[in-house]
């Protein structure tokens, strides 16, 4: 008996010997071992059940790994300005958690604001942290796409008008996220630039325009930002979903750009199995889950790219080629991310964390306008401060959509300014106007309760009153996050500021001549009282540190620095987009009532092509309200005559650009050096100007710098659509230095041989 115990003992032990070394020479478990490697001992040993299950979302934001073999699943979470709040299983009801709140940066208009590199490194590696420590693996986000129209519901997601702009704003933020272990998934690739007919859409556009304007920041995402995924959008482009486009995601993603990451879809945006298998597409979320359409009690088996898919294999319609590439690019995902021993731990709403978010806020507030240097609030002289405006003490941060947040806490403007000027002068409130007094958004509760019922001419009268009797006057309005505004799923309806702020304003102008205006969006709107307002402040969506970051500027406490990263038109139809009359749609099919369904989509056409923003500004000599990378600061600064180490230069070379700038003024404050290109004979229609480099550079009192930027012919191409490349054409060219779009300080001509 004891024998037969001892020699059953002995099997178990060698079997169990045999394992552990088995498990201990297998490849894709050794993270000594090349990833390439670790890729296909992987493959091998999958099934192809296990191998098709990878391809699809198991619940609201998981996937599966693969269990047996020790893969883990993966988790992703919204968040491009903070990591959205746990939900249920199956539902977008939250699920209850107690441990998920966490810090808002400001959105991303306000990083884009900055046009600092730092700030977008500082801010994706804090979000990737806070991302990290709530044990997610892909974060949904940044979002790249154009501003094309004020009136985009989602602008505020996103980096502004410029291609250049956004494509160096962008790669940073990508290599902080990374640096925590966990992947951006850059968005929403590509053309999704307005929110109505987002589902229901097909976009017209020539190559030049896609190469030139709506690719360019994707691309650097790519091949500078090295991002490990990218989010597929909603609409369509050459009348295939941009989820499942051959031409977006195989032969200009795969294909031309290199990209060895994972293509995930858009929630509910795959319409098609064999187009999803064969054009691109690696992971598919929210297909019949996506509260958009009614969900089955196995809708995760019945995605398009899970049993249906596994139906096609095993009948013999599609091989298993397509199959393994997309496995291939999740199981790299996999080993940068959840199998990733060397990931650090994250950490959360922690000190530093917050002190980023401030000061992001602060360097992304732009100083529009601050006529006999109203600001900053000299406190020597101000006894008594009114702040009027609904947005003073409305939190921004619920609402808008995906980018909702639940937050360990909102300083509201109000607060913010009550806490810097508190102590020195008597500051008091009045509403002024009555927008959106709602406060919940997918179950997460502001817990204020915003009503009230008096009429805009009783809220007027105390308003103007008020302002009367104090020494300085703050306006918090603008936008915020409702539905038609700054909001996921809507565009707005027209330019304008809503809840009769309009005719409020001008009231209180006339009211008090030390007045500043605070605008909070995410967009530009009109101004009919710009002329009768000395300051007005663009502080978009700031997050969790608004206020104090709102206070600061309006103190001093720290100097504006942010300059727009969007043209400001003076009405809507100064927009290229809306003058020419392709937008939200083709008008005759509109009236026709095409749009309203995926089987009757409308067809948009971009017809202004490469004139987007200041580039249609420029060339159609139409003068901006505010200009393309304008912003005000509380000193002065002087720029020197441009110089460059050479005038002439061949295909090969780079040409260098040398300008002083000196503080002239009594404070420290931030420059932004700007450089455009003017091509001055081409063969094909190009712009007057497009901007190829910028430094922020920081200035002491009387402190003079040299800041120089370099370019090469890539500054100087442009896109050919017959020859498909990119072609820098020998000639004359014209260095332009300034700090906007519209104030040039100093040029130099050169030429490319």
């Amino acid at each position: 008996m004891f024998k037969k115990i001892a020699l059953v003992c002995l099997v178990s032990l060698m079997s169990f010997q045999a394992k552990a070394q088995e498990k201990k020479t297998q490849i894709y478990l050794d993270d000594s071992q090349p990833i390439e490697l670790r890729v296909e001992d992987a493959l091998s040993k999958m099934t192809l059940e296990e191998k098709v299950a990878m391809l699809h979302a198991q619940s609201k934001f998981s996937s599966p790994g693969v269990p047996r073999l020790g893969i883990p699943e993966f988790w992703t979470t919204d968040g491009p300005h903070g990591i959205r709040p746990e939900v249920k299983w199956d539902e977008w009801d939250q699920a209850g958690w107690t441990n998920d709140s966490i810090i808002a940066y400001p959105a991303l208009t306000a990083l884009s604001a900055t046009w600092n590199k730092k700030m977008s490194w500082n801010y994706g590696k804090a979000l990737g942290e806070e991302a990290r420590y709530r044990k997610k693996d892909i974060l949904l986000g940044p979002g790249v796409n154009i501003y094309r129209t004020p009136l985009n519901g989602r602008n505020f997601e996103y980096m502004g008008e410029d291609p250049f702009l956004s494509s160096k704003m962008v790669v940073p933020y990508i290599k902080g996220v990374q640096s925590n272990g966990v992947a951006a998934c850059v968005k929403h690739y590509a053309l999704n630039n307005q929110e109505q007919f987002r589902h229901t859409s097909n976009v017209i556009i020539d190559d030049r325009t896609l190469y030139e304007i709506y690719l360019p920041a994707f691309k650097a995402a790519v091949q500078e930002g090295d991002t490990w995924s990218i989010m597929g959008a909603y609409d369509m482009y050459k009348n295939q979903y941009a989820s499942q486009n051959q031409y977006l995601l195989n032969d200009i993603l795969k294909k031309e750009w290199g990209f060895k990451g994972v293509v995930i879809s858009d929630w509910g945006a795959v319409n098609d199995t064999k187009q999803a298998i064969m054009n691109g597409l690696d992971m598919e979320f929210g297909s019949w889950t996506n509260g958009l359409s009614e969900g089955t009690s196995n809708a995760y088996d019945n995605y398009y790219l899970a049993h249906p898919y596994l139906k096609l294999i095993k009948s013999g319609e599609v091989g298993t080629k397509e199959l393994d590439d997309k496995v291939r690019r999740i199981l790299r995902l996999a080993f940068l991310t959840t199998m990733n021993k060397n990931k650090p731990f994250g950490n959360i709403a922690s000190e530093e964390h917050r002190a980023i978010a401030k000061e992001i806020g602060e360097e992304g507030i732009v100083l529009l306008k601050n006529q006999k240097n109203v600001l900053p609030i000299n406190v020597a002289k101000t006894k008594k401060i009114a702040v009027i405006g609904e947005n003073a003490i409305k939190m921004m941060t619920v609402g808008g959509g995906s980018s909702s947040l639940k937050v360990k806490y909102e300083t509201l403007p109000l607060d913010g300014i009550k806490a810097r000027f508190g102590k020195d002068a008597e500051v008091t409130y009045a509403r002024g106007y009555v927008g959106d007094v709602t406060g919940e958004y997918n179950g997460v509760k502001t817990g204020r309760d915003l009503t009230d019922n008096r009429s805009q001419a009783e809220l007027t009268k105390e308003a103007v009153e008020l302002a009367k009797n104090s020494d300085f006057v703050i306006f918090v309005g603008g936008l915020n996050k409702s539905d038609f505004q700054d909001s996921e799923g809507n565009d707005r309806k027209d330019m304008g500021l809503p809840y009769h702020q309009d005719e409020l304003i001008s009231a209180l102008a006339k009211a008090n001549k030390n007045f500043s205006v605070v605008l909070v969006s995410g967009n530009a709107v009109e101004m009919p009282w710009v002329k009768e307002v000395p300051s007005i402040l663009q502080t978009w969506y700031l997050g969790s540190e608004a206020g104090n970051a709102l206070a600061s500027i309006l103190a001093g406490d720290a100097n504006p620095s942010g300059k727009l990263p969007f043209s400001f038109p003076v009405k809507l139809e100064d927009n290229g987009a809306h003058k020419l009359g392709e937008f939200p749609g083709n008008k005759e099919e509109i009236a026709a009532g095409k749009g309203k369904d995926k089987n009757n989509p409308i067809n948009i056409k971009y017809n202004e092509g490469i004139f987007v923003g200041y580039r249609w500004h420029d060339t159609k000599n139409i003068k901006p309200l505010f200009s393309f990378g304008h912003g005000l600061s509380y000193t002065t600064f002087e720029f020197g005559k441009v110089k460059a180490d050479k005038t002439k230069i061949s295909k090969d070379d780079k040409i260098t650009f040398t300008v002083s700038v000196k503080n002239t003024g009594n404070r420290e404050g931030a420059e932004v050096v700007q450089l455009y290109i003017s091509d001055l004979k081409s063969s094909l229609p190009r712009p007057t100007k497009e901007l190829k480099g910028f430094e922020k550079v920081n200035l002491k009192p009387g402190e003079t710098k040299e800041v120089s930027i370099t370019v090469d012919k890539s500054a100087l191409s442009f896109f050919d659509p017959v020859k498909h490349d990119w072609v820098a054409e020998p000639g004359d060219f014209e260095a332009l230095i300034g700090n906007s779009s519209s104030d040039i300080k100093t040029k130099l001509k050169f030429s490319l041989q």
